[in-house]
């Protein structure tokens, strides 16, 4: 089963912050594919349907952001799941500018406690991670301290950019659904 963990934060009061655009993606994603509604599962919210013949589960950690890597557990004591095949983690990214994204197979957290926590769960750095740029397009944009602007809600102009990307991001996940993350991963730039 192929697991697309979207980091964010429950609540009402984050539903449009910077820092629940990996929601906003996997919320996109059941829907472009006819999934389910999302249900509680455990410490999350999860839907499940099949993409390309393979059984996909859609995850929304309700832990907030610092305890996102709990929801793995179950995952983790699966007979043949690997993080490193199995896992997509969609999260928002501040050095990447609105608008752009990136996919890669492993890295650091880079300070994203998000990430921080999948990692200390998994005992790795070699998952795939899908990276929405949250960083300001308008320069004039400060981004101050870090912690209030991924809890501010993302100006309509910027969420607009990050929006339009959807269709690009929606194939590089299918892509890494069928064919893996270097597969996905080679065919970003076309």
């Amino acid at each position: 089963m192929k697991i697309i963990l979207g980091l964010g934060n429950p609540g009402r009061e984050y539903e449009a912050t910077r820092h629940n655009v990996g929601w906003w993606l996997v919320d996109h994603l059941a829907h472009r594919w006819h999934f389910d509604p999302f249900r509680k599962d455990g410490e999350a919210m999860s839907s499940t349907g099949v993409v390309g013949g393979k059984k996909v589960k859609l995850v929304k950690p309700q832990t907030y952001m610092n305890r996102s890597g709990e929801v793995l557990r179950p995952y983790l004591k699966r007979e043949g799941w690997r993080a490193a095949d199995d896992l997509l983690v969609v999260v928002d990214e501040v050095a990447v500018p609105a608008g752009e994204y990136r996919l890669r197979a492993a890295g650091s957290p880079g300070g994203h406690n998000g990430l921080k926590s999948v990692e200390a769960h998994l005992k790795s750095a070699t998952y795939p991670r899908l990276r929405i740029g949250i960083r300001p397009v308008d320069e004039r944009r400060q981004i101050g301290d870090l912690a209030d602007f991924v809890l501010h809600p993302m100006p309509r102009d910027e969420r607009e950019l990050v929006e339009a990307q959807y269709e690009r991001m929606c194939t590089a996940v299918e892509l890494w659904i069928a064919d893996g993350t270097e597969k996905a991963v080679s065919t970003m730039g076309r």
